[in-house]
């Protein structure tokens, strides 16, 4: 393993509330023109490290490949959850992405005392207290850690459903509205799996 992959760009600090049993949260595909909106949540140990943790944008695919199941195993409890396009469309992605979190916490085998919301919004979930940070992912190791199995699960969902829909090239985009993913939609419309709720103007809608 070469120097560059377990070098993080930062410190992330190991948590915000020392005597409390955090949770962090954080969600992947907001922004996609297809597919679901996935959430995860993490609570870590109080001494958990590693040196590659950071939010899961500032890594590339091999790096957050390689912390998923470090995650998995080293964590107190985590989940993961997803809300589907049509549920999306009827909500919309604001709401859904409130509902993915809820879920995954409802999914915890540990009820955390406090959840820590990468973002500046979010509906409380019955009676646990938030906090929401503004780019938590890149300051806190449990949102951080929620934010790399939101994003890998995501992914993944993401490459196996290409397989059936190979033109829209979600084995790359993992169905955000790149040039290609527009050209694609401009070429064979619409399918189950897009969001019939976002300003995509395909030049033509079929559901396949």
């Amino acid at each position: 393993m070469f120097l560059a992959d377990i070098c993080s760009t930062q410190m992330l600090a190991a948590y915000l509330h020392e005597h409390l049993t955090e949770a962090g949260l954080d969600e992947a595909g907001r922004g996609c023109y297809a597919g679901p909106v996935f959430a995860a949540a993490v609570i870590l140990p109080k001494d958990f490290y590693h040196p590659l943790l950071n939010d899961s944008k500032q890594l590339n695919e091999k790096q957050r490949d390689l912390l998923r199941p470090v995650i998995e195993k080293e964590s107190i409890a985590f989940s993961v959850a997803s809300v589907d396009n049509e549920t999306i469309d009827k909500i919309n992605i604001l709401q859904a992405s409130f509902t993915a979190m809820h879920l995954a916490v409802h999914k915890l085998i540990q009820v955390p005392e406090i959840l820590l919301i990468d973002g500046n919004r979010f509906k409380p979930y019955r009676q646990i207290p938030h906090q929401c940070i503004i780019k938590g992912d890149g300051k806190y190791a449990s949102i951080a850690a929620a934010s790399i199995l939101a994003k890998t699960y995501r992914d993944a969902y993401m490459q196996n459903i290409h397989a059936s829909f190979p033109y829209y090239g979600w084995d790359k985009n993992k169905g955000y509205g790149t040039a290609a993913h527009r050209q694609a939609i401009e070429q064979y419309g619409l399918c189950i799996h897009h969001r019939t709720s976002f300003d995509i103007h395909p030049a033509q809608t079929v559901l396949i």
